[in-house]
Protein backbone atom coordinates (compact mmCIF):
# COMPACT_ATOMS: atom_id res chain seq x y z
CA UNK A 1 0.00 0.00 0.00
CA UNK A 2 1.43 3.38 -0.91
CA UNK A 3 2.02 6.01 1.75
CA UNK A 4 0.59 9.13 0.05
CA UNK A 5 -2.96 9.53 -1.25
CA UNK A 6 -5.07 12.23 -2.90
CA UNK A 7 -8.75 11.63 -2.20
CA UNK A 8 -11.13 13.87 -4.17
CA UNK A 9 -14.34 12.58 -2.53
CA UNK A 10 -15.56 11.29 0.81
CA UNK A 11 -16.15 7.96 -0.93
CA UNK A 12 -12.45 7.87 -1.84
CA UNK A 13 -11.58 8.44 1.81
CA UNK A 14 -13.88 5.59 2.83
CA UNK A 15 -12.30 3.39 0.15
CA UNK A 16 -8.85 4.01 1.64
CA UNK A 17 -10.22 2.94 5.02
CA UNK A 18 -11.64 -0.22 3.43
CA UNK A 19 -8.24 -0.92 1.88
CA UNK A 20 -6.61 -0.54 5.31
CA UNK A 21 -9.05 -3.15 6.61
CA UNK A 22 -7.31 -5.64 4.37
CA UNK A 23 -3.97 -5.23 6.13
CA UNK A 24 -4.88 -4.70 9.79
CA UNK A 25 -4.38 -7.43 12.37
CA UNK A 26 -5.47 -7.83 16.00
CA UNK A 27 -3.58 -5.44 18.23
CA UNK A 28 -3.18 -2.72 15.63
CA UNK A 29 -3.35 0.91 16.71
CA UNK A 30 -4.19 3.55 14.12
CA UNK A 31 -3.88 7.20 15.15
CA UNK A 32 -5.72 9.72 12.98
CA UNK A 33 -4.26 13.22 12.88
CA UNK A 34 -5.86 16.19 11.12
CA UNK A 35 -8.13 19.20 11.49
CA UNK A 36 -11.90 19.14 11.72
CA UNK A 37 -13.41 17.99 8.43
CA UNK A 38 -10.27 16.26 7.18
CA UNK A 39 -11.99 12.87 6.90
CA UNK A 40 -11.03 11.02 10.09
CA UNK A 41 -14.48 9.56 10.68
CA UNK A 42 -14.99 8.84 6.96
CA UNK A 43 -11.75 6.85 6.92
CA UNK A 44 -12.87 4.93 10.01
CA UNK A 45 -16.29 4.30 8.45
CA UNK A 46 -14.53 2.71 5.46
CA UNK A 47 -12.31 0.66 7.75
CA UNK A 48 -15.40 -0.62 9.54
CA UNK A 49 -17.06 -1.47 6.24
CA UNK A 50 -13.92 -3.29 5.10
CA UNK A 51 -13.88 -5.29 8.34
CA UNK A 52 -17.53 -6.24 7.85
CA UNK A 53 -18.93 -4.22 10.76
CA UNK A 54 -22.72 -4.27 10.38
CA UNK A 55 -23.76 -1.18 12.34
CA UNK A 56 -23.02 2.36 11.17
CA UNK A 57 -19.65 3.79 12.18
CA UNK A 58 -20.25 7.34 13.38
CA UNK A 59 -18.16 9.85 15.25
CA UNK A 60 -17.79 8.94 18.93
CA UNK A 61 -17.30 12.59 19.89
CA UNK A 62 -19.94 12.65 22.63
CA UNK A 63 -19.49 9.09 23.92
CA UNK A 64 -15.66 9.16 23.54
CA UNK A 65 -15.43 5.50 22.43
CA UNK A 66 -17.52 2.99 20.51
CA UNK A 67 -16.86 -0.71 20.05
CA UNK A 68 -18.08 -2.25 16.80
CA UNK A 69 -18.26 -6.03 16.60
CA UNK A 70 -19.56 -8.53 14.08
CA UNK A 71 -16.78 -8.03 11.55
CA UNK A 72 -13.51 -9.85 10.92
CA UNK A 73 -12.04 -8.00 13.93
CA UNK A 74 -13.60 -5.82 16.61
CA UNK A 75 -13.15 -2.11 15.86
CA UNK A 76 -12.63 0.25 18.79
CA UNK A 77 -13.21 3.84 17.61
CA UNK A 78 -12.11 6.58 20.01
CA UNK A 79 -12.39 10.34 19.77
CA UNK A 80 -9.78 11.84 22.10
CA UNK A 81 -10.61 15.46 21.22
CA UNK A 82 -12.23 16.26 24.57
CA UNK A 83 -9.83 14.23 26.69
CA UNK A 84 -7.58 16.26 28.93
CA UNK A 85 -4.51 14.09 28.70
CA UNK A 86 -2.99 10.65 29.19
CA UNK A 87 -4.80 10.15 32.52
CA UNK A 88 -8.16 10.46 30.75
CA UNK A 89 -6.99 7.92 28.15
CA UNK A 90 -6.01 5.54 30.96
CA UNK A 91 -9.55 5.82 32.34
CA UNK A 92 -10.90 4.38 29.07
CA UNK A 93 -9.06 1.08 29.72
CA UNK A 94 -8.11 0.76 26.05
CA UNK A 95 -5.24 -1.49 27.03
CA UNK A 96 -7.85 -4.16 27.86
CA UNK A 97 -9.21 -4.34 24.29
CA UNK A 98 -6.23 -3.33 22.19
CA UNK A 99 -4.68 -6.81 21.85
CA UNK A 100 -7.79 -8.35 20.25
CA UNK A 101 -9.07 -5.39 18.25
CA UNK A 102 -8.16 -2.73 15.77
CA UNK A 103 -8.11 0.51 17.76
CA UNK A 104 -8.58 3.76 15.84
CA UNK A 105 -8.08 7.00 17.76
CA UNK A 106 -9.03 10.38 16.36
CA UNK A 107 -7.08 13.26 17.91
CA UNK A 108 -4.85 10.73 19.70
CA UNK A 109 -1.40 12.00 18.76
CA UNK A 110 0.71 12.32 21.89
CA UNK A 111 -1.87 10.49 24.01
CA UNK A 112 -2.11 6.83 22.99
CA UNK A 113 1.17 5.76 21.41
CA UNK A 114 2.14 3.89 24.58
CA UNK A 115 -0.74 1.42 24.11
CA UNK A 116 1.26 -0.65 21.62
CA UNK A 117 4.87 -1.16 20.56
CA UNK A 118 4.08 0.14 17.07
CA UNK A 119 1.29 2.04 15.36
CA UNK A 120 0.17 3.64 12.14
CA UNK A 121 -0.20 7.42 12.08
CA UNK A 122 -2.60 8.63 9.41
CA UNK A 123 -2.17 12.34 8.68
CA UNK A 124 -5.24 13.76 6.94
CA UNK A 125 -5.81 17.23 5.62
CA UNK A 126 -8.43 18.92 3.46
CA UNK A 127 -7.34 21.38 0.83
CA UNK A 128 -9.34 24.47 -0.15
CA UNK A 129 -10.82 22.52 -3.10
CA UNK A 130 -12.13 19.84 -0.63
CA UNK A 131 -9.65 17.22 -1.85
CA UNK A 132 -8.27 15.24 1.08
CA UNK A 133 -4.58 14.46 1.32
CA UNK A 134 -3.47 11.48 3.37
CA UNK A 135 -0.02 10.42 4.46
CA UNK A 136 0.41 7.01 6.11
CA UNK A 137 3.33 7.11 8.55
CA UNK A 138 4.31 3.69 9.91
CA UNK A 139 5.89 3.47 13.36
CA UNK A 140 7.53 0.08 13.87
CA UNK A 141 8.71 -2.75 11.63
CA UNK A 142 5.31 -4.45 11.27
CA UNK A 143 3.70 -1.32 9.88
CA UNK A 144 6.77 -0.47 7.79
CA UNK A 145 6.47 -3.85 6.05
CA UNK A 146 2.74 -3.42 5.38
CA UNK A 147 2.95 0.18 4.16
CA UNK A 148 6.35 -0.19 2.49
Amino acid sequence: MKAEHLLPTVEDTEALGAALAGIVVPGDLVILVGPLGAGKTALTRGLGRGLGVAEPVTSPTFVIARVHTGGRLPLVHVDAYRLGGAADVDDLDLDVTVADSVTVVEWGQGLVEQLTDEHLEVRLDRRDDDVRTVLLVPHGPGWEQRIG
